[in-house]
């Protein structure tokens, strides 16, 4: 199967680069254009939504820091050309659905944790972007470092 434009969801962790090695591999194989995506989530919703004391700040820094190791992965993976790479605020399924639909996207890679059990495969932002995505999704298992 080939695919046309490959889009990677990345945490900016050094547990993506697997993901985008991989992602990078199907991209060469099929002569696809690859795009990177990573997603913010806002504060209010990593804590609950019930958070007396603005945020606004944090969030800011957040999100700079982000942009900063987003850069530094397109630097590392020249495949990824400039304005191929994504960040944004929001719940990660559903911009992640909502990128592969307005760029038509056709294959979107996620990292997986490796877990015991049918509903433990994937991890739960994996998980999510695979129940309605708008085409095919590759999860990449990703192998816990033992120290």
């Amino acid at each position: 199967m080939s695919y046309e434009h490959i889009l990677v969801a990345v945490d900016l962790t050094e547990e993506c680069d697997p993901v985008i090695k991989k992602a990078t591999q199907l991209a060469l194989n099929s002569n696809a254009k690859l795009s990177l995506v990573h997603i913010v989530e806002p504060m209010a919703m990593a804590f609950g939504g019930d958070v007396p004391m603005d945020l606004s700040q944090l969030q800011q820094q957040q999100f700079d820091q982000a942009k900063e190791k987003l850069e530094a992965l397109k630097l590392k993976y020249p495949e990824v050309k400039t304005g191929d790479s994504h960040l944004t605020y929001g719940q990660p399924r559903q911009e992640i659905h909502q990128l592969a639909k307005e760029h038509k996207v056709d294959l979107i890679v996620v990292g997986s944790h490796g877990r015991h059990g049918l509903s433990l495969l994937l991890g739960s932002t994996a998980n999510d972007v695979l129940h309605g995505a708008p085409c095919d999704v590759l999860a990449v298992r990703l192998i816990k470092r033992t120290e």
